[in-house]
């Protein structure tokens, strides 16, 4: 079967790349070269050790990025300014990290993934335990600025490092695994600063997010098994803007990036803003429940860890069509006036956003073949750059539009999503129909 019927993506090239379905992998012997594959799989030596340690480092990474953004309604009465003022915080942390993952990506394939993952989890958690003590908003906004950049070199180096020590079939599953850190990571912060906050306001509620993130910090560096098969490359910017340019000069990368950054807008802009929501009437919950909204992430990480699976039955833009149309219905359902319709919609909304994430981010370690932190490091920073813009954007719509606003910006953005991976089916079938078919030998 070919990948055009099973909905697999194929590029043709230098970079080629071809999605199949997930499966078994094959008994490990020796490979082409003569050489047995040591690469860590499913059940062998070191691969529980990778996975725990690489979860516990995307709890870390999303409890540290996300850490205000449940508290926006409380840290806005604190300090005296709007919805929109106070999302600077989350956004600062998402921008930070956007710009400065491209550069980290660099550090990592000179000095290697696990090296630079940890200076980098270092240095977050240091300023995460700043964080309470901020004066105003501005100082405030600045922390959580080098603390998303600091966090810069988990993304990209993460991706990196399980393209090279996970074998090639065993990547969707195990990539799937560290962004279910992420969405664990996402929640257990948000809840946690939720009913902290409710008792004893939002500085002492950071803070125990950032004594968290030191106990992961110290686990994951316990717990990572050393690379294998890391090879060190050059720091000369030429080699860096080469290496930058191959990968947008890939179509299909171009998509993937571009897919990641709508996908994470919508879920940018829906849960900066839902705060706000819940905190008003009709529903005017405490802070202790708008928190403890964030369980829902448990959704994500099931969706996630299971996106190896859907991509082998549905094909990576199968998946990516019903990632998208999941997170449209959660839309549209969380207009409803009614609190069980709302926790509905946010449920399909992280399903969708995660399980869409997983299979994009998994398929840009397939496609790029050499410099691959730099190719992920691109995905990270166009996901990034979606959740700063989802969180500012959502915030200015919800302050004129109300909900419907921030709900009309996010199906604009999963439109955006379908469009995209409907023009690259179209590129798929145009080139399966320029290829040549050897029948017998010959070519026609």
């Amino acid at each position: 079967m070919t990948p055009a019927d099973t909905g697999a993506s194929t590029t043709v090239g230098a970079a080629a790349s071809v999605s199949v379905p997930d499966a078994p992998d094959a008994p490990r012997g020796p490979d082409a070269t003569g050489t047995s594959d040591s690469r860590m799989t499913p059940g062998g030596p070191g691969y529980r050790r990778m996975s725990l340690a690489l979860f516990l480092a995307g709890v870390a990474t999303f409890a540290l990025l996300y850490s205000t953004q449940a508290l926006l309604p409380l840290i806005s009465g604190d300090m005296g300014v709007t919805a929109s003022d106070a999302s600077w915080t989350v956004a600062a942390a998402t921008g930070g990290l956007a710009v400065f993952v491209l550069p980290m990506s660099a550090l990592s394939e000179r000095f290697g993934r696990r090296t630079v993952m940890t200076a980098s989890l270092a240095v977050a958690v240091t300023v995460g335990l700043l964080v309470p003590f901020a004066p105003s908003l501005s100082a405030l906004v600045a922390l959580r600025a080098v603390q998303g950049a600091a966090l810069a070199g988990l993304p990209a180096s993460a991706t990196a490092y399980l393209a090279e020590e996970v074998t090639p079939r065993a990547l969707v599953t195990a990539i799937g695994l560290f962004v279910a850190g992420n969405s664990v990571g996402g929640m257990s912060g948000r809840v946690i600063t939720g009913w902290v906050a409710q008792e004893w306001g939002w500085r002492v509620a950071v803070g125990v997010v950032g004594v968290l993130a030191v106990a992961c910090a110290v686990a994951f560096r316990l717990l990572l098994p050393a690379p294998k098969h890391f090879t060190p490359g050059s720091l000369r910017p030429r080699v860096l803007v080469r290496t930058v340019r191959d990968h947008l000069a890939n179509p299909l990368l171009r998509r993937l990036y571009a897919i990641g950054a709508l996908f994470m807008t919508v879920f940018g802009g829906v849960y900066t803003v839902i705060g706000y929501r819940l905190a008003e009437a009709p529903f005017s919950l405490p802070q202790g429940l708008i928190g403890s909204i964030f369980l829902v992430y448990l959704v994500g990480t099931v969706s996630a860890s299971t996106a190896g699976r859907l991509v082998g039955r549905l094909g990576r833009r199968g998946a990516l069509y019903l990632g998208g149309g999941t997170t449209a219905a959660g839309l549209l359902l969380s207009l409803a006036p009614s609190l069980p319709l709302v926790l509905l919609g946010l449920v399909l909304i992280t399903a969708g956003f995660f399980a869409g994430h997983a299979v994009a981010s998994s398929a840009v370690g397939k496609t790029a073949t050499h410099g691959r932190a730099q190719a992920s490091a691109l995905y990270q920073s166009a996901y990034y750059v979606g959740s700063s813009a989802g969180s500012t954007v959502g915030a200015v719509a919800f302050h004129s539009g109300g909900w419907a606003g921030t709900v009309g910006v996010g199906l604009l953005a999963v439109l955006g999503v379908v469009a995209i991976t409907v023009l690259g089916s179209l590129a798929a079938r145009r080139q399966a129909a320029d290829t040549p078919v050897r029948v017998f030998g010959l070519t026609r």
